[in-house]
């Protein structure tokens, strides 16, 4: 049988593959949101072991759990047929076999059976610790992994060994799943796909990108047309669909402060707070405040969307469905089309900053975005050799020019940092333009060492290398 395509997660299949082969016991954590990859990750790790069992969880009662899992442990492990049917029995005397065991959809477990945690605790304190067993919790609800097994009060705090945050791809992994590789197209991928697996692995390599989105999100039998709302209700347990609906809609047509983010969604503005941490915990929304600003202490903030999929669909799917109908296999023109490159205004400047480290190498204290008043800078990443990196994105079918160039110069003037250690600060500037930049500001480039241009291109090259 051919294994699932697995891309890159070089770093993570090190830290599982060290941990299985250590000499002390392991209790290891893989958590992150639904479709990234956990699974898969786990059984490539594993795979090619006789001294493993995968068992992955299903929503069923604690007895038929149990008598799931040691069908499935007794492949590998016989001697379980004879163990009495209870998690602290089995885990021993797999730890007797110092066995690899990944128990993956742990939530399914939890929510079953709201005492395992404790009872992993015991076995685990009383027998398992002595011996060289790993044992690899993986859950995709991120809050049940958090609340009882990573948080302080959880009973199996400051037993794990190891824990994977699983992030979605990079823009350089991600690409190897794309229908086409000019720079530009790639760009409008990622903002649309992003980086998370199962997503990329929907794409139909032979069709462009505008069929892709036709026929896996907006068309209503995609299999993608659904899946932030089967995310949100299965994975979140959301109890007010429609207000979450309303937050991430309101952010992704641009309302990304706090006042105009509750007056879009009817939202009392002391109550949204509440809305945008269970947004955050998930992953699907971020907070951006001022790169030079302290996160404890400014009151400036901004929100985005995380996840790109999330951020088109809340754009040109959610409450437009029956206008998609209408317009059946024209809704890609008639709808995205004409404000494509509005859309990837705000991601191409995030892509801008992901790409930054490798664009101007330098060891960065912070990147990301800085406004204060009338001034607003796209990119700014602080160096600790005392540089002020500010750049400009501009994804627009205009070039940029020596105009753009002196307005990023004056917003820069208004940046307040101090470099660390008493270095002499410095300045440099970076220009990004989709369509490219005029004569005279390339050869201003071309004559100061302080000012660089990057179009796509070089954004998507930097990113494979």
């Amino acid at each position: 049988m051919a294994h699932p395509r697995f891309v890159d997660r070089g770093e993570e299949l090190e830290l599982l593959e060290s941990r299985f082969e250590s000499e002390t016991a392991e209790l290891i954590v893989v958590y992150g949101r639904r479709r990234l990859g956990k699974s898969a990750l786990v059984r490539e790790a594993i795979r090619g072991r006789d001294d493993a069992v995968y068992w992955q969880a299903t929503e069923e009662t604690p007895d038929a759990q149990l008598a799931n899992f040691v069908d499935t442990a007794c492949e590998q492990f016989p001697v379980l047929d004879d163990i009495r049917r209870d998690w602290e029995a089995l885990l021993r005397a797999l730890g007797r076999q110092d066995a690899v065991v990944v128990l993956d959809e742990f939530p399914y477990l939890v929510e079953s059976d709201e005492e395992l945690p404790s009872k992993i605790q015991r076995v685990w304190d009383m027998h398992l610790e002595a011996t060289s067993m790993t044992l690899v919790l993986v859950g995709s609800s991120i809050s049940i992994m958090e609340d009882n097994v990573l948080s302080g009060g959880s009973p199996l705090y400051g037993r794990r060994t190891g824990t994977i945050d699983l992030p979605p791809l990079d823009l350089a992994d991600a690409q190897q799943f794309y229908p086409a590789d000019d720079p530009d197209t790639v760009i409008q991928t990622w903002g649309v796909f992003g980086g998370t697996p199962y997503y990329l692995q929907a794409l139909t390599p032979t069709g462009s990108l505008s069929e892709n989105i036709q026929s896996h999100i907006l068309s209503e039998h995609g299999v993608l047309h659904n899946e932030p709302e089967f995310l949100l209700r299965t994975e979140f347990g959301i109890r007010e669909p429609q207000t979450y609906y309303t937050i991430l809609r309101a952010i992704a047509t641009g309302k990304r402060v706090a006042n105009e983010i509750a007056g879009f969604a009817g939202v009392d503005s002391n109550t949204l707070g509440s809305y945008l941490s269970k947004l955050r915990r998930l992953r699907l929304v971020e907070r951006d405040i001022p790169v030079t600003a302290n996160p404890n202490a400014t009151r400036k903030s901004r929100y985005r969307l995380n996840e790109p999929l999330f951020q088109f669909w809340f754009r040109y799917v959610y409450g437009q469905q029956g206008k998609l109908v209408q317009l059946g296999d024209d809704a890609y023109d008639q709808l995205v089309k004409p404000t494509v490159t509005e859309y990837m205004g705000t991601i191409f400047e995030r892509v801008c900053q992901i790409a930054l480290p490798s664009l101007i190498p330098k060891t960065y204290q912070g990147i990301g975005y800085w406004w204060h008043q009338q001034h607003e800078l796209d990119v700014v990443g602080l160096a600790s050799d005392g540089t002020l990196v500010v750049g400009e994105c501009k994804y627009t079918t205009r070039q940029m020019t020596e105009g753009d160039l002196a307005e990023l110069e004056r917003s820069a003037t208004q940046v307040k940092w101090s470099p660390p250690n008493g270095a002499d600060r410095e300045e440099h500037y970076c220009c990004f333009c989709r369509s490219g930049f005029s004569d005279d500001l390339q050869q201003t480039a071309a004559d100061r060492d302080d000012v660089s241009l990057f179009t796509p291109a070089d954004i998507v090259t930097q990113a494979g290398e």
